[in-house]
């Protein structure tokens, strides 16, 4: 990147250097980034995208921190947060139908998993006690056993390399665990699929998928979510969280770093804890998982490090 500040100077952007954004994600450890940038609009966006991709200059988003680790050292490049209202609005009846619902790739999935109750449109209440945002969720598809955000996908919205819009109609994108054929680019909006409900039944719905949540996972402690994939095997996808238990890893620690005893899928942070901690223990998990059922279970925590060349 040529000087600080000066790439920046003549877009509508808030700029932050050397941000802990490590302590901003769920984990609450790692690095700093050596630049944080706020845009303020779509065009200003388009044109950082633009502008990263003319200079080589690594580029990655950062939502909600809930399913991210940064490493010790931090990340070099330009780290971007869709946090201005341009990026985490809502607007209801998009396309001029009620049962259509605009979601900006920075909303927050607790916050529209809320409203959407309120205004009685299901569909999205598999998405409860999920912590992200809406681009997040949709560029791993995330979800559970109620269902995963590409279940209510009509339309995704991105920018490509040169700050170009692109648009994917659901109907072609194919959503699987953890993944989809949405092509590389950065998640700007969404179209949702919905119908309309009962409010009340909505939001008991919604109370009693969060509720079970909160009994089976440590959403008290500080962790990013599921740790591992669950694998495939014999064509049958099987809980890496039980396997990890059958494999005597629960209350495995490294430094601060610890598998939850609550929930095997879990990796817990404290006071003391680090990156470097939690990829130990990561490592290790995997070691012992591989020993005793002779099977690979791969991370679904997504790792940045400076010496990471992939587009997140």
């Amino acid at each position: 990147m040529s000087k600080r500040g000066h790439f920046f100077g003549d877009l509508d952007v808030d700029v932050q250097f050397d941000v802990h954004v490590g302590a901003m994600t769920w984990f609450g450890i790692g690095g700093t980034a050596d630049v944080l940038v706020h845009p303020r609009s779509e065009e200003a966006l388009g044109a950082l995208v633009e502008r990263c991709s003319q200079s080589d200059t690594h580029l990655r988003i950062f939502g909600k921190g809930a399913n991210l680790l940064v490493d010790d050292s931090g990340v070099d490049g330009v780290v971007l947060k869709l946090d201005h209202e341009s990026f985490t609005r809502l607007r209801f009846n998009a396309e001029g139908e009620v049962d259509r619902v605009l979601a900006m790739s920075g909303a927050d999935l607790f916050s529209t998993v809320n409203e959407l109750a309120r205004q009685g449109l299901d569909g999205f209440s598999q998405m409860a006690g999920i912590p992200g945002t809406i681009g997040g969720a949709i560029r791993m598809n995330a979800g559970g056993m109620y269902g995963s955000i590409g279940d209510c996908i009509e339309s995704v919205t991105c920018l490509d390399c040169t700050g170009q819009r692109l648009v994917y109609d659901g109907s072609q994108l194919d959503f699987q665990y953890r993944s989809s054929t949405l092509p590389e680019g950065l998640i700007l909006s969404a179209i949702l699929r919905l119908e309309p409900v009962d409010p009340v039944k909505l939001r008991e719905k919604v109370k009693e998928i969060f509720a079970y949540k909160k009994s089976t996972q440590p959403l008290s402690d500080q962790s990013a979510g599921c740790a591992f994939r669950n694998p495939v095997i014999g064509g049958e996808r099987i809980s890496a969280g039980q396997l990890i238990d059958e494999a005597g890893c629960k209350g495995m620690q490294v430094g601060g770093a610890k598998v939850s005893g609550q929930h095997a899928n879990f990796i817990t942070t404290g006071t003391d804890a680090t990156a470097t901690h939690v990829r130990a223990l990561m490592e290790a998990v995997q070691s012992r998982v591989r020993e005793h059922h002779g099977i690979d279970i791969e991370s679904e925590v997504v790792i940045w490090s400076r010496d990471d060349r992939s587009i997140q």
